[in-house]
């Protein structure tokens, strides 16, 4: 069997915000943009790597969602505790001072874990963790 990742799912609730953080902030490619106003589905994804991608969403367009589950979905989103995603980087440190710059919501600067790996954290205009991993 021969299995990968190719798309994960982060909500938004700006789709113009998150698409500036992806795109602009951690220089991910746009591969498609479809829909209107907050009722956006965007694709992106790190450049050179056609094969991995991270679907935006509007987290209330699944018409299962009951009004109370859009309500703890929105909850979880403001607190920053619904979406997160883990990535990597060679150079943990130039990376940190980059997505810093572009006045972002710094949960962690660099730091080295007791469990044996680098890394830091954000927050996108979602509130999802973006979790950055340094490579070694």
């Amino acid at each position: 069997m021969d299995i990968t990742i190719h798309t994960t799912s982060l909500p938004h609730d700006d789709p113009d915000a998150s698409l500036a953080f992806y795109r602009d902030v951690l220089g991910f490619e746009v591969r498609s943009d479809v829909g209107q106003g907050k009722m956006r589905w965007i694709t992106v994804g790190p450049a050179g790597q056609p094969d991995t991608s991270i679907l935006l969403a509007p987290p209330a367009a699944d018409p299962g969602i009951t009004e109370d589950e859009r309500r703890t979905i929105a909850e979880m989103m403001a607190k920053g505790t619904y979406g997160w995603i883990l990535l990597a980087t060679p150079d943990l440190d130039a990376t940190f001072e980059k997505v810093q710059a572009g006045d972002t919501e710094v949960v962690q600067e660099p730091t080295e874990q007791p469990y044996g790996i680098r890394d830091c954290a954000f927050r996108d205009p979602a509130g999802n963790l973006v979790r950055i991993q340094e490579i070694r």
